[in-house]
């Protein structure tokens, strides 16, 4: 969901220039009103205080390749046995697929999973968008 979709759906009518809202984050309420409209987007006014917290808020789905897509949810993959959507620091969003299609994870065994985790230094896995992150998190 993008930010324009995000506001459309805290508004009840049509939307018109002028028209004030609010929007409410992370127990913040943010009082808005509606500037004008461009193609891709809405324009509002909100003061700097606002646009920090706005700026913070990260919304749960996001676009990948023209489509819409959780982010952050372990999904099932195409390419291997599982994917996942995450956003860069940069704000890019990336695919991450990791796991073997053919392998079960036996996690219940003790001395395999200590050894998985052992081989693929979990104890320190990394970025959210690197595959061993994912995959120490599914160990």
């Amino acid at each position: 969901m993008r930010y324009k979709e995000f506001i459309l759906s805290k508004l009840a009518d049509q939307p018109e220039v002028g028209d004030s809202f609010d929007i409410e984050l992370d127990n913040i309420v943010l009082e808005t009103g509606i500037l004008g409209f461009t193609d891709d987007g809405i324009v509002v006014d909100i003061d700097a205080i606002g646009l920090s917290h706005l700026s913070n808020f990260q919304l749960d789905e996001a676009e990948y390749q023209g489509k819409s897509v959780p982010l952050g949810k372990k999904l099932p993959g195409d390419v291997k046995k599982s994917k996942v959507y995450v956003r860069k620091p940069n704000g890019n969003i990336v695919k991450v697929n990791f796991g073997d299609k053919k392998m079960r994870i036996k996690k219940s065994n003790p001395a395999r999973r200590k050894s998985f985790r052992a081989r693929h230094n979990c104890d320190n896995p990394g970025p959210r968008w690197k595959a061993r992150y994912w995959s120490c998190r599914s160990w």
